[in-house]
């Protein structure tokens, strides 16, 4: 993984601009999956896995996982998030080679 606080800049602003919080109780991030994943692709990590779940195919994705390789140094990162409801944010869990991104970075 390249340096730390370069990696992870885009979650970083997206945490500091309250597109992303830190949810203590359900130890993972409310946001936008969407935001999540493009802060993770200009990291350096190419998607080669996408899965979403619907209820039904006419409904909107209950949850869903992302997941993108880094070709340079073989590190992997992975979304995971589930639809709590129709008008709140996802819950959002990011992790990358195993380590879960929490609500320390930055």
């Amino acid at each position: 993984m390249r340096d730390g606080v370069e990696e992870l800049q885009r979650l970083n602003e997206l945490r500091q601009s309250g597109k992303m919080q830190w949810s203590e109780n359900a130890h993972a991030w409310a946001a936008q999956p969407r935001d999540v994943v493009e802060a993770l692709a200009h990291a350096g990590f190419a998607e080669y896995k996408l899965a979403v779940t619907r209820s039904r195919r006419d409904r909107p994705p209950t949850g869903g996982v992302w997941q993108g390789l880094n070709l340079q140094t073989g590190a992997v990162a992975s979304a995971i998030w589930v639809q709590r409801a129709p008008d709140a944010e996802s819950i959002v869990f990011i992790d990358i080679d195993g380590e879960l991104i929490d609500g320390g970075i930055g």
